[in-house]
């Protein structure tokens, strides 16, 4: 026999593929069928033979191709990537803690206690226990909001951008708002404040120039069509040399000695003086509520450490007003949030325990020492997985506190400095590592992939480890 009808018999034909409904009763799908069920494993099925059958009369294909055994191996592959999750967990060693794009904050162990808790149970949402009547969402965390900022009333919304947004629909519409021209910031995703006005249906008066206002600029522009001064805290970039702004106190008697409201918008904000913590200030919220802001408008999912929201306080009348709104039922939170906002928001009821139960203070808070130690602990055992082809180098590093805070702010920490020996290689190293179960998400700079370990937590350290014996760089 020759070697051409061997490799002819040893081939698989179309008439070698078995039928779909014999093979759902083979035992070979038995597990498949018990964790996917019949419809989605039919589906997968139909379409794997259809692929193989297309393979078949392309060209040569090994006759065991066509065997229950093979196809349902290639049927659990593609079952596996169904249901991989497209939300997956990654290491953040890209140096800045508050990556926008990864999520920002890590909530502390009581938020994710309480936000399963609200997942799997029916909650007290908008029921009052006491009365039997129908209460208010916003009394999960007003009473903590106001406790911990001096605010007369609060009200949440799902970020802070649609804080400022509610805010000045609620109080300005077709009306004007008094900004510094140097305070007209654009956040992430070109989302800037004008447009943010525009949306709310508020008209913009700028006053004062990019690095200079002064208060006669907000007093003069006061007029009758004037709803609200604005003052807007520049918190992802600074304009330095020679400069002049209007403080929250100063801003707070101009308007309201003519009757308008001032309506602070924070950005990211703070609870508690950052300074404590050896960190750059930002502002305290309780700080410019005390210096006269009558709003203020911040994030829960930044400095504060909690989930996406947005936090509105202030005067119980203005928070009413936002609370009646239309737009607040379209901006509102869920339980899940609130149930994650609340533990959070209790921590700060004892700041001296908040770096060591808040995850985004105690990443911020890391010693350079405690880095480069964990970096030197860790350096030959991932240069060993790496292999020879992989120089790893540890280095000093500054990071960033990220998600527009402190922009001209680093933090000194250690990491791995990667290059790889011979031509190429890098961009498919940093792919191969995103690609881990757990991705690794680090940067390429200076022909290297550089690992910050600021957000390398210690309890993490094996699992990170373990994962290297996957990589194929």
């Amino acid at each position: 026999m020759s070697a051409a009808t061997d490799a002819l018999e040893a081939s698989a034909m179309p008439g070698d593929i078995p039928a779909l409904d014999r093979l759902l009763h083979d035992d070979a799908f038995a597990d498949l069928l018990r964790i996917y069920g019949r419809t989605e494993l039919t589906a997968v099925l139909r379409d794997v033979l259809d692929r193989l059958r297309a393979r078949i009369v392309a060209g040569a294909v090994p006759k065991e191709a066509a065997s229950p055994a093979s196809i349902a191996a290639t049927a659990a592959t593609a079952l596996g990537e169904r249901h991989r999750r497209g939300l997956r967990r990654v290491f953040n060693l890209s140096g800045t803690v508050l990556h926008p794009n990864l999520g920002r904050s890590l909530l502390p162990q009581a938020a994710v206690y309480a936000l399963a808790e609200a997942a799997l149970a029916p909650v007290n949402l908008e029921f009052d226990t006491a009365t039997g009547m129908r209460g208010d969402r916003d009394r999960v965390v007003e009473s903590l909001l106001c406790e911990l900022t001096g605010a007369e009333a609060a009200t949440v919304v799902n970020n802070n951008a649609a804080a400022v947004l509610l805010a000045l629909a609620a109080l300005a519409n077709r009306r004007e708002v008094i900004v510094s021209r140097g305070e007209l910031v654009e956040i992430g995703g070109s989302f800037r404040i004008p447009d943010v006005m525009r949306t709310a249906g508020a008209r913009l008066r700028e006053v004062g120039t990019t690095n200079r206002t002064h208060p006669a600029d907000y007093a003069d522009a006061i007029g009758p069509r004037t709803a609200a001064l604005m003052k807007v805290h520049t918190s992802n970039y600074l304009v330095t040399g020679f400069t002049a702004s209007v403080d929250v106190a100063a801003l707070a008697a101009i308007a309201h000695g003519r009757g308008l409201p001032l309506v602070v918008d924070l950005g990211s904000g703070s609870l508690v003086d950052l300074g404590a913590f050896g960190l750059p200030r930002e502002p305290v919220v309780r700080d410019v509520i005390a210096a006269g802001a009558d709003l203020v408008t911040f994030s829960g999912d930044k400095l504060l450490g909690g989930p996406q929201a947005g936090l509105v306080v202030g005067k119980q009348a203005l928070v009413q007003r936002i609370k009646r709104h239309p737009l607040k039922r379209a901006l509102r939170v869920g339980k899940l949030t609130l149930a994650a906002l609340e533990p959070v928001l209790a921590l700060y009821r004892a700041p001296e325990r908040l770096a060591a139960q808040l995850p985004t203070l105690r990443a911020l808070t890391r010693t350079a020492a405690a880095i480069e130690a964990q970096a030197l602990r860790l350096a030959p055992m991932l240069a060993g997985a790496l292999g020879a082809r992989c120089d790893v180098a540890i280095a000093a590093m500054e990071s960033q506190i990220g998600s527009g805070a402190l922009p001209t702010s680093t933090l000194a920490s250690h990491g791995f400095v990667i290059r790889m020996r011979g031509r190429g290689g890098l961009d498919r190293l940093d792919a191969a590592l995103r690609a881990l179960p757990r991705g690794v998400v680090g940067r390429i700079a200076g022909k290297a992939l550089r690992l910050d370990l600021r957000c390398l937590d210690e309890a993490d350290e094996a699992e990170f480890l373990a994962q290297f014996a996957q990589l194929r760089p």
